[in-house]
């Protein structure tokens, strides 16, 4: 073994056995790079990714290989998704050098840091004109010995690159709501009417792009905008890339039309997609919206969650070496699970042929395997459902027999926060008390292990809490339990957003560009220190923490978070005039500062729940709600203090309709409240 064995990520504990002499990523790694006056070989990757998989099946197990990295380089192996601050910094410098990027993400380094080589996936013999390890690692070792000034240098010009791209000025002008406008025609501009999504292939779920059109929808009334999300929505869900027995989403789809998936599954993409589908079913009313959330509800409570309440990070997407294996179906093994009417009914609506349903990437032939698949699943009527429905249960425990691919179960803070969030949204909306108390649960988690002596740590596992939080970390559990609050009213969860948002402003924001720093204050010293305002698979910490200021502000009335924002913006705002289509993580935050918005308040009495009814009915973004009941009324009082004077009339449920903390009369009726909501905001 390697020191990787003594490591608690699955991903640097599958590499423990390699003959690679693996470092992790420590200031002892770095001290030996000195000393021996070698460069470093650093490898990035994560527990579910396939070419991370391939690349350490062909090189880092190999003898041959391992033999020429130990004697060239110091070796280091990273986990992304525990160290997403080195992988940040490293992915932009290989897409600043290649234009590209993807992981396993490999760059070579002198010994401060400064890459000088980077590439992603590497065979071990070069073909199809990309390099291989055989070829490379002696070309490497050759430039560093001979040419040690040039590598020097080069490095050095890119750090200044690096440098000067990470600190790109604000613009003094604030956006307007044309942003939104020029992010939706691209949005269109892109969008497969088609197949839905955005673009041919491959094709990613993207769910903040949805998010941002439903809320644009909303406010322009432009019906295009809506009928983009659901229907892609739709396309999705009847897609292969989503996992039609099992449920849960796979990553992306490889093609066109979402049939083929890159088979991993990520929690942070169940979360989100939770959360797109149920504020769609809430646009919309929509049942097939509410009934998809609820799938991948099913998925993340059955395979992602740990006992202890919180959820774990991933599925892989290979087992028993193969990619997808797991989920995909034969003609001959469905007709051996099922009766002849059943597998025929699964061969007609799923698209099964008997020689497969896709080709080899490789080969372009046909494996014999089929992703199952429907183009009018959502048109079904109920007695289809339900011969699915019991169909389906035969397939999956037959399914359960296979080798499961691999389970990541270490627990991510920032991804618990997203599916803490995700679950008290649909949990309040859909009015399951069931998903809430599941959040409460995973929230706890959190706090309880997770959150010491006033700051978060990034991930737990095996016993162990460790690594300083990133501002991700801050960011989504401040969503989590704004989310709790609206869902449950205890004032509790409130308070320690407040709470949490004082640390992160401590820790993370920039007094003087705005923004938040992606790294903490007094943290490690990389090569820099980033804000990341363009949101990738998941919207950026600062895209979240605009949105979280925003709510704040309107909860509390209190102008600091406004101001937060409005400097968080400015510091963005040069970027959002670029390419507003890539930050529409941050165009949720922006619609909610552009306004209007209201604020609500809820003074319990008799017929409450008829008040939150009109809540569940009516989709509104741009909205704060908060409670006043008799055992809340003085702490939320001290935190709002606006709703020091709600209080409810006659013993009656009351509802203030609030724009700028300037409330209409108080109203006791379910229709005068839907009423007052019209005049104060488009719904």
């Amino acid at each position: 073994m390697n020191r990787l064995s003594r490591e608690k990520s699955p991903y640097l504990l599958q590499h423990k056995d390699n003959p690679v002499d693996w470092y992790p990523w420590s200031e002892e790694a770095f001290d030996a790079a000195r000393r021996q006056d070698k460069p470093i070989f650093l490898s990035i990757g994560y527990a579910t990714c396939h070419w991370c998989h391939v690349m350490a099946h062909e090189s880092f197990e190999d003898e041959e290989v391992a033999r020429l990295m130990n004697d060239a380089f110091i070796n280091i192996k990273v986990d992304r998704e525990e160290r997403p601050d080195v992988d940040q910094i490293y992915m932009t410098v290989c897409q600043m050098a290649t234009g590209r990027g993807g992981w396993p993400l490999t760059v070579v380094l002198t010994p401060d840091k400064q890459a000088f080589y980077v590439e992603t996936y590497l065979p071990k013999v070069g073909r199809g004109g990309r390099p291989g390890m055989l070829e490379l690692i002696p070309a490497l070792k050759q430039a560093w010995i001979e040419r040690r000034e040039e590598v020097v240098e080069s490095a050095t010009s890119i750090t200044s690159s690096l440098k000067r791209a990470v600190g790109l000025p604000g613009a003094d002008e604030l956006p307007t709501e044309s942003v939104l406008e020029d992010a939706f025609t691209a949005l269109a501009t892109r969008y497969d009417e088609r197949f839905g999504g955005f673009g041919s292939a491959p094709k990613f779920p993207t769910p903040h792009n949805l998010l941002f059109l439903l809320r644009y929808a909303t406010r322009t009334d432009d019906q295009d905008a809506l009928t983009i999300v659901t229907n892609t929505l739709r396309r999705m869900r009847s897609g292969g890339i989503f996992d039609q027995v099992g449920y849960g989403f796979h990553r992306y789809a490889t093609d066109q039309r979402w049939l083929l998936p890159h088979f991993e599954k990520m929690l942070y993409d169940q979360a989100l997609m939770i959360m797109a589908y149920t504020e769609a079913f809430q646009a919309t009313g929509d049942a097939f919206f509410r009934t998809t959330a609820e799938e991948i509800i099913e998925y993340v409570f059955r395979d992602l969650s740990d006992d202890a309440g919180a959820f774990y990070s991933a599925e892989d997407a290979d087992s028993e070496g193969e990619e997808g294996k797991f989920y995909v179906w034969t003609t001959d093994e469905v007709r051996a699970v099922l009766s002849a009417d059943d597998a025929r009914f699964v061969h007609d609506r799923f698209g099964m042929e008997d020689g497969g349903n896709f080709e080899d990437e490789a080969t372009r032939r046909r494996t014999g395997a089929n992703v199952l698949h429907s183009d009018d699943l959502d048109k079904w009527d109920g007695a289809e459902r339900a011969r699915w429905d019991r169909i389906r249960q035969d397939l999956l425990e037959h399914r359960s027999r296979r080798a499961r691919p691999l389970l990541d179960d270490k627990i991510l803070t920032d991804w618990n926060g997203l599916m803490i969030a995700a679950l008290a949204q649909a949990g309040f909306v859909f009015n399951e008390p069931s998903y809430t108390t599941r959040a409460e649960e995973a929230a706890r988690f959190i706090l309880d292990r997770l959150y010491l002596d006033g700051h978060l740590l990034h991930r737990y596992r095996d016993g162990e809490a460790a690594i300083d939080g990133f501002v991700d970390d801050y960011a989504f559990m401040i969503w989590a339990m704004l989310e709790l609050y609206r869902a449950t009213d205890e004032v509790a969860w409130f308070e320690k957003a407040v709470e949490l948002q004082a640390r992160q402003s401590e820790l993370f924001e920039d007094p003087d560009g705005g923004g938040f720093f992606f790294t903490r204050a007094g943290g490690e010293e990389l090569l820099v220190r980033q804000k990341e305002f363009g949101d990738g698979a998941i919207p950026s910490g600062n895209s979240v923490s605009l949105y979280n200021l925003m709510r704040l502000g309107r909860m509390t009335g209190n102008v600091s978070y406004e101001e937060s924002a409005t400097a968080l913006i400015r510091s963005a705002a040069g970027l959002l005039a670029q390419i507003p289509s890539a930050m529409t993580g941050l165009l949720v935050g922006l619609d909610f500062w552009l306004g209007p918005s209201i604020e609500i308040v809820i003074a319990e009495g008799e017929g409450t729940t008829v008040m939150d009814e009109v809540l569940r009915d009516r989709y509104l973004p741009r909205a704060v709600v908060l409670r006043v009941s008799e055992s809340s009324a003085a702490p939320l009082s001290e935190l709002a203090p606006f709703t020091s004077e709600q209080r409810s009339i006659g013993g009656r449920a009351t509802a203030y309709v609030c724009r700028d903390f300037t409330c209409s009369a108080p109203v006791t009726t379910a229709e005068d409240f839907r009423a007052d909501l019209k005049n104060h905001i488009r719904v």
